[in-house]
């Protein structure tokens, strides 16, 4: 479809008390015309933009035709030269020359065109029109080579600005940075913007990002940086992704961090304020704990779900909750946020080396839940064959209120003897709040004052406490 049309003669000659003095006086004319469509879109880019006008009265030489955003032409741009008095061109041809004239995209103004050749200048002409982007935007932070080192002793402290140049548009724009290993094809979010040129990341946030691309601790690493910007208009959606701009960057070794695992495969289900802790030592967290079959769940750094969110490191899962980077086979993807539990319902050991980003889930060595638990200890003579029954107070929850002395040790039975279940302090002898089973336990070592005190095991959550009364 031809979009522009010949229309009305602009009547070159003014009364001199509506002349514009600052503008030459036309020397000949240009011909009125009109958009088909005062919006452009990419899809016009082929469509044809054809001007006509008079032949100038002197002079010779190629007429060159100029556009601009004002009527007395200070800041010009070029859209063509034409040997003849017609030019013919096109809508991508326009849009990019009006673009170089400062035009906002998807913002309507008013372009004014004219024809010059030597000295002489026809008439202008005017209309309004909306433009739309064409060029990338521009990384102008970091620049390429330049080295950023990560500061551990100030994980939230910002470690860099990213900048960099675009438009100004006449519409919301949505920014993405990314980042990859240098020459590498997985992007990992770093974070976005609207409209703002910048984005601010902090140290902790792109030492993840080191990690989960498996850059080397404290060693300087080539990675990669992409910003794109995307916009939505009535004609669609344009996306223009900048070019890479390659530095070095050099992640820390991070602080262990807690994890919290939440979901209804777990014992805790989908309460965020009540998902469970992790025994934490150095970079090892685990936990006995139970897990059902077909179920979802993840971890948490924080009793919230504003924060830190642990998943697999998998194309399925969001860039942002990526972590595990090797997982059991009874583990897989759920959505793009969970970890899914194949494995047969019952108690499991929950283990993740946080060094090694792996986590895996093995069977316990007790794999179900007792439906009833006895307390034995130094607080009724270590007898297994009088062991205290407690009371069972939820699915796998059982308490007893008893005096414990200084020296006071105690352990869990399934059973009124030491042969069959047995749970205590998980690995060695302690007050961890945490339980083991058979073969990785010892007793739990309480200094009590000889007062009472409350006993809760939780058996499928695989902690217990000690409340005085």
């Amino acid at each position: 479809m031809v979009m522009i049309l010949p229309l009305l003669l602009i009547n070159a000659c003014r009364d001199d008390a509506d002349r514009d003095w600052t503008n030459p006086e036309a020397s000949f004319k240009l011909y009125d015309t009109t958009l088909g469509a005062a919006v452009l879109y990419p899809t016009m880019d082929s469509n044809p933009f054809i001007l006509k006008w008079d032949n100038a009265t002197t002079g010779a030489g190629s007429y060159s035709v100029v556009v601009s955003s004002t009527e007395d032409f200070t800041n010009k741009v070029e859209l063509a030269k034409s040997e003849t008095t017609t030019l013919n061109t096109n809508i991508a041809a326009l849009n990019t020359a009006l673009l170089q004239a400062g035009f906002s995209p998807y913002s309507s103004q008013n372009v004014y065109i004219r024809i010059e050749r030597g000295t002489e200048v026809s008439n202008f002409i005017s209309f309004p029109v909306t433009v739309y982007p064409v060029n990338k935007p521009v990384i102008t932070n970091p620049t390429a080579g330049s080295s950023l080192v990560l500061d551990a002793a100030n994980p939230t402290g910002n470690a860099i600005t990213f900048a960099w140049s675009d438009y100004t548009y006449g519409v919301n724009v949505s920014y993405k940075v990314e980042m990859a290993t240098a020459g590498g094809t997985e992007w990992l979010l770093v974070g976005n913007s609207t409209n703002a040129k910048e984005l601010m990341a902090n140290n902790f946030d792109l030492n993840e990002i080191a990690t989960k691309l498996s850059l080397p601790i404290n060693v300087a690493s080539n990675v990669d940086l992409r910003v794109s910007a995307t916009s939505t208009s009535a004609g669609g959606t344009i996306s223009k992704v900048s070019d890479v701009v390659t530095f070095k960057m050099t992640p820390y070794k991070p602080a262990f961090v807690n994890f919290y695992i939440v979901g209804d495969a777990t014992a805790v289900g989908w309460s965020d304020s009540g998902s469970q802790l992790l025994f934490n030592q150095n970079e090892i967290a685990e936990i006995y704990t139970y897990l059902e079959n077909g179920k979802s769940f993840r971890f948490l750094g924080q009793q919230n779900w504003n924060g830190a969110n642990f998943s697999l490191n998998d194309p399925a899962i969001k860039d942002e909750y990526k972590y595990f980077n090797t997982w059991s086979t009874n583990l897989e993807p759920s959505g793009d946020e969970n970890i899914k539990f194949t494995g047969n319902s019952g108690m499991y050991k929950v283990k993740i080396d946080q060094n090694a980003k792996s986590i895996e889930v093995t069977a316990s060595s007790v794999p179900t839940i007792p439906s009833s638990v006895y307390l034995v200890g130094s607080i009724q003579g270590w007898n297994a064959d009088a062991a205290i029954l407690m009371d069972q107070i939820g699915d796998g929850e059982f308490e007893y209120t008893i005096a414990i002395p200084a020296d006071g040790e105690f352990k869990f039975l399934g059973q009124q003897a030491w042969s069959g279940m047995e749970w205590g302090n998980i690995h060695t002898g302690g007050n961890s709040g945490f339980l083991g089973p058979n073969g990785d336990n010892n007793n739990i070592k309480f200094p009590g004052t000889g007062g009472l005190y409350k006993i809760t095991a939780n058996v499928k959550m695989g902690t217990y406490k000690v409340t005085p009364l």
